[in-house]
């Protein structure tokens, strides 16, 4: 069920902390522009920012942020909400983050903590170990929409790191999936390093004598709590997952581009095919059925919140092509997904909703 005070139905694509939000209007206050009205246009009201459980679906967020980019002229707007991202803007996790011992914890504390303020189906954040770095998902295919996502979270785990150290130098290099937008020399510029797109990874690669720095904020005892606050937090986030939820959860990312197989989720879960299939089986389910189920949350609400093509939702979904995926839409919903698409946008427009 949706979280108190979240603005709609839970989103099968996902959804995120209203947090994130205030950031994206600190960004544009920030151009000597009013945030108000296009957060008024979201439908957001300025004391929905003060309900510390309010979540916004990703799809909106991404509309919202891209209404933002619009706004400000600003193509590199995620660099200026990194900038503005304080620690406490991840809530307890941040806090957490700033008072670990050493700023690699810091990162990794984030990180390990993302959960609790930012679902999404295509997936979550880690650490890597050799070398050191901090990934962000892939969010194929990339679009006017997305790009501030990447930049935006990349920037504000550099941000991290330089709050917590005092060091500005704090990267080794970056990586960021998405082609140039003719924005490489503002990038390398702001994160003081070598900047590569195209690359095959969303990713910060922190100096490692950076991730060995005392934090300035270090304080055990808070640090302590504050994680036993976010463990407690996390376990009853995943209390309520059963075997299907935990295989729901790792389908979206595998189907894209193809129809993932019972192995794959399998491997992903770390037990044998076997058991996940006499799991399925004892909840009423089966993976064949459960891969079908996800598909069809997931195609309603990429034709209701987002405005990818589709062959590009066909793609995300697994299908072969278009022609499949208009089959199966037809199948699931008795109507093509062009008429769904017109109906809800006819529906948005009559409630004045962006």
């Amino acid at each position: 069920m949706p979280a108190p005070g979240s603005l709609q139905r839970s989103n099968t694509l996902g959804d995120i902390s209203l947090l994130y939000v205030a950031v994206i209007a600190r960004a544009v206050d920030a151009h000597d522009l009013d945030s108000g009205p296009l957060l008024a246009q979201f439908g957001i009201e300025p004391q929905l920012l003060a309900v510390p459980d309010a979540r916004i679906s990703i799809p909106r967020f991404m509309r919202l942020g891209h209404a933002a980019t619009a706004l400000t002229g600003n193509p590199a707007l995620g660099l200026t909400m990194g900038q503005l991202t304080r620690p406490v803007d991840a809530g307890r996790a941040g806090l957490a983050a700033q008072t670990a011992a050493v700023a690699g914890e810091a990162l990794a504390t984030q990180i390990r903590y993302d959960l609790l303020t930012s679902q999404n189906s295509r997936g979550q954040p880690r650490m890597l170990t050799e070398p050191a770095a901090a990934e962000f998902y892939s969010i194929k295919p990339y679009n006017a929409f997305n790009h501030f996502v990447v930049d935006s979270v990349l920037a504000a785990w550099t941000q991290l790191l330089r709050t917590v150290t005092g060091q500005q130098q704090v990267l080794a290099r970056v990586s960021i999936e998405y082609p140039d937008r003719g924005v490489a020399e503002a990038f390398e510029h702001w994160f003081g390093c070598p900047v590569v797109f195209g690359a095959g990874h969303n990713r910060i690669y922190p100096r490692p004598e950076v991730m060995r720095m005392a934090c300035r904020d270090a304080q055990p005892a808070v640090h302590r709590q504050l994680r036993e606050d976010c463990e407690q937090a996390l376990a009853r986030l995943r209390s309520g997952w059963g075997v299907r939820d935990q295989v729901r959860e790792k389908l979206t990312p595998l189907l894209e581009g193809e129809a993932p197989r019972l192995e794959q989720v399998a491997m992903e879960l770390g037990i044998t095919p076997w058991s996940l299939q006499r799991r399925l089986t004892e909840a009423g389910t089966g993976f064949r059925e459960l891969v079908d189920r996800t598909r069809q949350d997931l195609a309603l609400d990429y034709i209701r919140e987002t405005r990818l093509a589709f062959s590009e939702i066909a793609w995300l979904l697994g299908f072969s092509g278009p022609a499949a995926f208009h089959k199966a839409y037809q199948r699931w919903f008795g109507r093509s997904p062009g008429q769904h698409r017109r109906a809800f946008s006819e529906e948005q427009k009559a409630k004045g909703i962006a």
